[in-house]
């Protein structure tokens, strides 16, 4: 019987499917907003992350529709045995039979070589780990070698030769590597540059805890941190994490479920918050959790009602004992990379700055808990506030500064307070604006990474003042900026 086959009109153009019975589909999407439609979904929201949702496919064109209205962008659209499939290629601990991932750390140890390579592993040897080796596409099916005697007078051997030694390059555009007979049956040791330090992904704990079967930890403390003629209230909270198995990692997010139920009678959906605390808690015990929590109040658009966020007010008068439902950590593209050379650049708004407070106590204020992560490079912060008490974390920072002045550095945008150059108030875009020159300076560096975090609408503000440094050198800043993404090397989440 012919396989059946049905064209599937997607954001990229037209995909056909040729194998039978895959009615269900996949759609990644990105942007979506808080609201009343995304209350219904199980799955927690953030706009800066991707969000996965299974539709049938007599459903999927008022699943399209009904994404646009929520503000989502569909970045791609698989059947559920391809999204399955992918998913399955990404390499676990677990997964005994294939190579390991090993941090930067372990750089004696084998490490994972690129998507083309991962059907055919090859190695070379301890000794030759600062010239990594390139194998071409014709060859992998193959592997052929030549003897150490050969080095000097490299001789390209046919395809017939197969029993005789053979040089493997790419193109002939860089030296010939020697993969020697004995080491064919280990993974290959490709050396990652400097220039792209990332993260052990292999090592990123997620979801520990789901929603239907959250972690009930107990609030330590709750300490409010907008001084005496700020606006609004700020919290920073500690949670007891001693009898769970939850880790997490700088730059991830846990979600809390608030009590009680909704205006439908509901039980409250998830609210996702960046993690303040590096992974060994503000007691360096590694038993704790912390968050950065600002109250949300908001007049109601058509009744005019002073109006306070659910889960926002709930975290903010919650009382020191009291239990909290902690579900994650979830997120991956906040992680701070592990080249202690780098340059960190931040730039945050408000409760923004909570990752970025765990990166900054990691690089400076537990050296002696990182011995494998000694920061030399440079961090800068840039902070956006309204006012000079709504300054988080503000003595801390600043004592940071004073003992770490060659490394970390602090630029303030204080709305209410400050001028830019046109008299008009002073926003995170001025402040990049006037750092134009060393900005890009730093930026053009291979290992230089810029976190963005904070509400969605810095983003605007933020490309304004990119655009304005790399017009300075007649330079479109959205296609650099394209490729520094695809370079993981600018990381944004905001909501």
């Amino acid at each position: 019987m012919e396989k059946q086959k049905m064209k599937i009109k997607t954001a990229f153009g037209v995909k056909t499917n040729t194998q039978y019975g895959r009615r269900t589909f996949v759609y990644e999407v990105e942007g979506i907003r808080y609201n009343e439609t995304t209350d219904k979904f199980n799955s927690p929201i953030r706009s800066s992350g991707s969000v996965y949702i299974t539709v049938p496919y007599d459903h999927m064109n008022q699943e399209m529709r009904r994404i646009t209205q929520m503000g989502g962008k569909i970045l791609s659209i698989k059947s559920m045995s391809e999204h399955y499939q992918t998913n399955r290629q990404t390499i676990s601990q677990e997964e005994k039979t294939e190579p390991k991932i090993i941090n930067q750390e372990e750089k004696t140890e084998p490490k994972i070589i690129n998507q083309e390579e991962k059907t055919e592993p090859k190695t070379i040897s301890q000794e030759e780990k600062t010239e990594p080796k390139i194998i071409n596409q014709e060859e992998k099916t193959e592997p052929k070698t030549i003897s150490q005697e050969e080095k000097t007078e490299p001789k390209i051997i046919s395809q017939e030769e197969k029993t005789q030694p053979k040089i493997i390059n790419q193109e002939e555009k860089t030296e010939p590597k020697i993969i020697s007979q004995e080491e064919k049956t280990q993974p290959i040791i490709q050396e990652k540059p400097k220039s792209k330090p990332k993260s052990d992904k292999q090592n990123v704990p997620v979801n520990t805890y789901r929603p239907k079967n959250p972690f009930i930890g107990k609030c330590l403390s709750s300490t409010e941190l907008v001084r005496e003629g700020g606006e609004g209230t700020v919290r920073h909270l500690v949670f007891d994490l001693s009898d769970s198995n939850l880790r997490y990692l700088e730059g991830q997010s846990i979600g809390i479920l608030p009590p009680g139920k909704d205006a439908n009678g509901k039980p409250h959906k998830i609210r996702l918050y960046s993690i303040a605390s590096t992974r060994h808690g503000d007691h360096l015990d590694e038993k704790t959790v912390s968050l950065c929590v600002r109250r949300l109040e908001y007049n109601h658009p058509e009744t005019g009602e002073r109006t306070y966020g659910v889960c926002s007010s709930y975290l903010c008068a919650m009382e020191e004992g009291s239990d909290v439902a902690i579900t994650g950590p979830v997120g991956k593209e906040m992680l701070l990379p592990n080249d202690e050379d780098a340059t960190i650049i931040m730039i945050a708004t408000g409760t923004g700055i909570a990752p970025f407070r765990a990166f900054i106590w990691r690089m400076f204020k537990e050296k002696e808990q990182n011995p494998d992560y000694q920061f030399k490079g440079l961090a800068w912060l840039f902070f956006g506030c309204a006012y000079t008490p709504n300054i988080l974390y503000k003595e801390e920072l600043e004592e940071l500064q004073r003992q770490f002045p060659d490394h970390f550095r602090i630029t303030y945008a204080i709305s209410r307070e400050q001028k830019n150059k046109d008299g008009g108030k002073m926003y995170i875009q001025h402040r990049i604006q006037e750092n134009a020159d060393e900005l890009w300076e730093h930026i053009q560096k291979p290992n230089t990474h810029t976190y963005i975090c904070g509400l969605k609408g810095m983003e605007g503000g933020i490309d304004e003042g990119m655009s304005a440094i790399t017009g300075k050198f007649d330079i479109d800043w959205t296609k650099y900026q394209r490729q520094l993404k695809k370079g993981h090397r600018w990381h944004v989440e905001t909501y």
